[in-house]
């Protein structure tokens, strides 16, 4: 690289700021409600939550549609799944039409579970959310939802 080529490359590295990257605001935000959601709901991880979440919503699913339905790929909802089955949340079974495919459902400690911490997780919702107002938190909802 030439000397030219260099500053170049120096001035628009000097103009990349952390805090005005969008991977690294979202990342702070993330960090800061995982903090809420394992204080108010310590049972379970944010990403196995909303599994049962899921399942609650849609009943025993295939691992890998729940996978698909939870946007996990399908070595992570493998894990989750497992972790869920120790924990008893959840329930494994072979499909009957197809013994390779495997059926998950939440177990009546899994349901109990969902029931009784669905109202937490909508308050830890909120306390994120909290520093915005109604309006910037619906617009914030929407903006995020068009990038995925």
């Amino acid at each position: 690289m030439g000397r030219t080529a260099y500053r170049e490359s120096m001035t628009d590295a000097k103009a990349y700021r952390l805090d005005d990257q969008i991977g690294y605001v979202l990342r702070r935000v993330t960090q800061r409600h995982l903090a809420i959601f394992a204080a108010a709901i310590p049972e379970v991880t944010t990403t196995q939550f909303a599994v049962l979440a899921r399942l609650a919503e849609i009943g025993p699913q295939s691992q890998n549609l729940l996978g698909r339905a939870t946007a996990m790929d399908a070595a992570t909802i493998k894990g989750v799944v497992d972790r869920l089955t120790k924990l008893g949340y959840v329930a494994t079974s072979a499909d009957p039409a197809d013994r390779r495919r495997l059926t998950v459902s939440l177990t009546p400690q899994g349901q109990r579970l969902f029931r009784d911490r669905a109202p937490t997780a909508q308050a830890v919702s909120a306390d994120t959310l909290a520093p915005l107002t109604e309006d910037e938190a619906r617009l914030l909802k929407a903006l995020l939802t068009k990038l995925t």
